[in-house]
């Protein structure tokens, strides 16, 4: 694993619903799906951007933290 991906960018992700869904998509010429986890109310997961993954899809109601600030999803 080449070190720039060790230190790759970090988010959290707090659920304000059951049932959120993050999605990991791959790195390359065709994206896909390659990883997905279910959050219920309340929990919190910390993803990592790798050298397989690009792309984190949320689907639900969370906050999303990142290093660059908070991003809200499943807005009303």
């Amino acid at each position: 694993m080449n070190d720039q991906y060790i230190l790759g960018e970090y988010i959290c992700v707090a659920a304000e619903e059951d049932g959120v869904s993050i999605i990991g998509m791959t790195r390359g010429r065709d994206t896909k799906f390659h990883h997905t986890e279910k959050l219920d109310k309340g929990e919190v997961m910390i993803a990592q951007f790798t050298e397989n993954t690009s792309a984190i899809k949320i689907r639900g109601k969370a906050r999303i933290l990142t290093k660059y600030g908070e991003i809200k999803s499943g807005g009303e």
